[in-house]
């Protein structure tokens, strides 16, 4: 249908009365004989759809405007794309640090399996990653920005463009290069994974007066002190700037003819941001994913999935959309019962809007060790389904250190918690020592702050989770605080690190 519409462009220009036969005839075969409805298929499409995948460095889902905040973030281009393709309010990283993210997103596997689960880490050799598997479907593949993954063997992009300053309105992304990749070859398709490093710290882009730190919005779970607004600020003032960057991505696609239905357009917010109770833990805020997809003619403009999926879902789904059959590839990595296919799923039918679940569960992990500020373990594996979250912190003896601890802002909560205030010691205890479990009731208790584990009446439910947690962990080859102090032999130290 996409090659089509393109011949049609290209022959009725300056003919009224051939366009509008045209016209009818591409809507008749869009939509099917009288009586069919909805998106069309993606198996509909004559070629291989170009993809197009955008991810944001530590921005939390809320800070994403059209996913309902609460935020006093600025998101004006991301929103229109919501209203273009479909929010997946359901998304979630596997883990809440940018590695281990990242590789699972381009391998398909979460990542205890595929070794990438401390930060700055690579993944098992032989490894295998979205640049493998579609080249061998006959894309191109270019990554732009921030890599963080490895080694390079499992990674072969055909191009590697590095951020830098132009002036033309993509901030620091090389959207000249981009757009070269994009017509180098019309023939093939094209997968660009664009990784910028906004609005990762220290927050200095943007423009920090369009927020004023006195009557900005702070999410229930930071407690509110002058450090934190300050802090919230910044970050939104480089939230704003990461969205012009989204829109330069998507204008540049619109001028080089792949808007339409022959482009495939993810957007995903990564973990949560660096503030505490965001990236570093396995609360939602920093494992939920503020993730959008637009697919002109494929997905029904201005809709919501809530499915539970995760970033190792994309893989496989995206070469489905290619035409190849997900089951049957190899991941060049076995897990513990020595199966090489993807732990994703094909989640096409999300996409589509035939189906509104998917997973009953997600899982996530962290490894605190290659932390900046990090303790020699401290590692947590979470369960979630559409309701309740479990929590296993595998060392609760430990006290948890990162980098947020040093900041201005957790600073400033001790001391308003030295000064009496119970809100304060509470969100600071909580940060620094965590017990063994924890358990929240997500549709009661959104924002994980009371914690059901010691209720007789959840041990049930604790059960069950948990039951669902110890069979992942086993078929991942996760030994739990054992595979924690084994963390350092999968960082890879001959890099330079961007954490």
């Amino acid at each position: 249908m996409a090659a089509l519409a393109r011949v049609v462009r290209r022959n009725v220009r300056g003919r009224p009365l051939l366009a509008i036969c045209w016209a009818v005839l591409v809507a008749w075969l869009a939509v099917g004989p009288v009586g069919s409805s909805g998106a069309a298929k993606p198996e509909d499409h004559a070629s291989k759809p170009n993809i197009v995948i955008f991810i944001a460095d530590d921005l939390s889902w809320h800070d994403v405007a059209c996913f309902g905040g609460p935020t006093s973030a600025r998101t004006p281009h991301i929103d229109q794309f919501a209203r273009q393709g479909m929010k997946l309010t359901g998304f979630f990283s596997p883990a809440s640090v940018c590695s281990p993210t990242r590789q699972a997103l381009l391998t398909g596997l979460y990542p205890v399996r595929s070794g990438a689960y401390p930060n700055h880490a690579v993944v098992r050799p032989g490894t295998k990653s979205l640049p493998t598997h579609l080249g061998s479907l006959g894309y191109r593949t270019a990554v732009v920005g921030k890599q963080h993954y490895g080694p390079a063997a499992s990674y072969p992009f055909d191009e590697e463009l590095s951020l830098r300053d132009e002036s033309n309105g993509g901030g620091r992304l090389p959207l000249a290069q981009m757009e070269k990749f994009v017509r180098a070859d019309r023939d093939r398709p094209f997968c660009l994974y664009i990784a910028t490093k906004e609005p990762h710290g220290p927050h200095t882009l943007g423009d920090q007066s369009a927020y004023d730190p006195d009557t900005l919005i702070v999410p229930p779970y930071l407690v509110d002190t002058p450090e934190t607004r300050r802090g919230l600020a910044a970050y939104y003032a480089e939230v704003t700037y990461m969205d012009a960057q989204f829109g330069a991505v998507l204008r540049m696609l619109a001028e080089t003819g792949h808007a339409d239905d022959d482009t495939l357009v993810l957007f995903f917010s990564e973990q949560g941001n660096s503030l505490p109770h965001g990236k570093w833990t396995c609360y939602d805020v920093g494992i939920r994913v503020a993730a959008i997809a637009r697919w002109p003619g494929v997905i029904s403009p201005g809709t919501e999935n809530r499915s539970l999926v995760q970033y190792v879902d994309m893989a496989p789904t995206l070469l489905a959309a290619a035409g190849a059959d997900p089951a049957a590839s190899d991941t060049g990595c076995p897990d513990a019962h020595g199966a090489r296919g993807f732990d994703g799923r094909n989640f096409l039918d999300v996409l589509t809007g035939k189906t509104q679940a998917f997973r009953e569960v997600i899982f996530a992990q962290h490894t605190a060790r290659g932390i900046n500020r990090g303790p020699e373990a401290y590692g947590t594996r979470a369960v979630r389904d559409s309701r309740y979250k479990l929590i296993v912190n595998l060392e609760p003896e430990e006290e948890f250190a990162g980098a947020a601890i040093g900041g201005k802002e957790f600073a400033s909560w001790q001391q308003k918690a030295e000064a009496g205030d119970a809100f304060a010691r509470t969100q600071v205890a909580r940060y620094l020592r965590r017990p063994a479990t924890e358990l929240y009731d997500l549709e009661t208790d959104p924002w994980e702050m009371t914690d059901l584990a010691d209720q007789p009446a959840h041990a049930a439910m604790i059960e069950r989770l948990r039951g669902h947690l110890e069979t992942w962990m086993e078929q991942q080859g996760d030994r739990g605080d054992a595979t924690e102090r084994e963390a350092h032999l999968h960082q890879n130290r001959n890099k330079r690190t961007q954490e």
